[in-house]
């Protein structure tokens, strides 16, 4: 396994190398998803998969990194450019289950669902594309300064987990992805196995509440902090599981809506204001670095971990869904206590 993950972070780093990184990366992200949807070979579908997640997730920070670098106030614009990440999300569910209706229990079976792969691949290439055409935004550093192989991968920003508060941040991030991992996974067969119809549309209402919450985050944390923001997002998740846990898709389906509809205080007041807190943590020289260690924290090691854990689970408890639901409701509450007890509240400055 360490032999692997080091071959991946191998091929990322020689990948960022290249000029106009996001323009190759999502292209070569729209070659692996035509890929995906010719075959239906697991064991020749795998590497396609492996292959796009090493090439797409250094593009998060790498589009972090960019985005912050052009902010006066990160803390007050990120927000407002992140949201449209959001309401692409939305056209995407919606087009899949209302449009196309590939979600609907005959065209999965007829393996219409493939389809998902061709129109994520045509947005990739389209993507990567209008890339080449963005204006240079060259990052911010002394031209006498040699670049080392250290600040390439990234390690420089390694210094911050010295940072006790940066620390268990940084764990936290890792915990809570186990949480995150149960919804990305189960959160669509399950709406699919208890019978709820357009269940892709349905998950949508997530991304739009999230667009709501992401204008409502820059107020909250600067009214509240960091602290209590994060707080918030990990009691949501443990709220939202209970719902899942105790609804059904006939008189309890406004549970799993409210439980859907929860998305956007999860996601937005974690990992939007973690990204924000990495930031303003860093020194100006290694913001692209944290950036790039939060997400191997979070979309690498943290969803590795959450994956696995929920695999085994709901393995152990197939459709017994109240069960697999719990698990993750108990984790994020056990994440809370631990996040509560040892992070020290902090004010962070938010000027470049």
């Amino acid at each position: 396994m360490q032999f692997y993950i080091l071959k991946i972070k191998f091929l990322q780093t020689i990948i960022l190398k290249i000029k106009n990184n996001n323009g190759v990366l999502h292209l070569i992200g729209a070659g692996l998803m035509y890929m995906m949807s010719q075959t239906n070979d697991f064991s020749a579908f795998y590497p396609y998969v492996l292959g796009y997640m090493v090439a797409y997730m250094p593009t998060l920070a790498l589009v972090n990194s960019v985005a912050f670098n052009q902010m006066k106030d990160p803390a007050k614009e990120f927000s407002y450019i992140r949201v449209w990440t959001v309401i692409g999300w939305i056209i995407a569910g919606l087009s899949i289950s209302y449009l196309f209706k590939w979600d609907a229990p005959d065209m999965i079976s007829s393996g219409m669902l493939k389809n998902t792969f061709l129109l994520a691949g045509g947005a990739s290439a389209i993507l990567g594309l209008f890339s080449f055409i963005l204006p240079a935004t060259p990052p911010k550093v002394d031209k006498i300064k040699e670049v080392t192989f250290s600040e390439i991968v990234g390690l420089d920003a390694i210094k911050l987990l010295a940072d006790k508060n940066f620390l268990i941040f940084f764990v936290s991030s890792i915990l809570i992805c186990i949480p995150l991992a149960f919804y990305y996974a189960n959160a669509n067969p399950f709406l699919v196995n208890i019978g709820m119809e357009n269940p892709t549309g349905k998950m949508t209402i997530g991304q739009m509440s999230e667009v709501g919450f992401m204008l409502l985050l820059p107020l909250f944390f600067k009214k509240y902090g960091f602290k209590m923001t994060i707080l918030v997002g990990m009691l949501a998740w443990a709220i939202r599981y209970i719902l899942f846990a105790f609804g059904d898709a006939g008189s309890f389906s406004f549970m799993l809506i409210l439980g859907i509809a929860l998305h956007g205080i999860c996601y937005d007041f974690f990992f939007v204001s973690g990204q924000i807190y990495t930031n303003a943590k860093a020194g100006s020289h290694i913001k692209s670095a944290a950036q790039g260690l939060i997400t191997l924290a979070t979309y690498g090691v943290g969803m590795l971990i959450g994956f696995w854990v929920a695999g085994k689970i709901v393995e152990t408890n197939t459709n017994d869904w109240q069960t697999i639901w719990l698990y993750p409701a108990g984790f994020a509450v056990v994440i809370l206590i631990i996040f509560l007890a040892a992070f020290k509240d902090e004010k962070i400055e938010y000027q470049e």
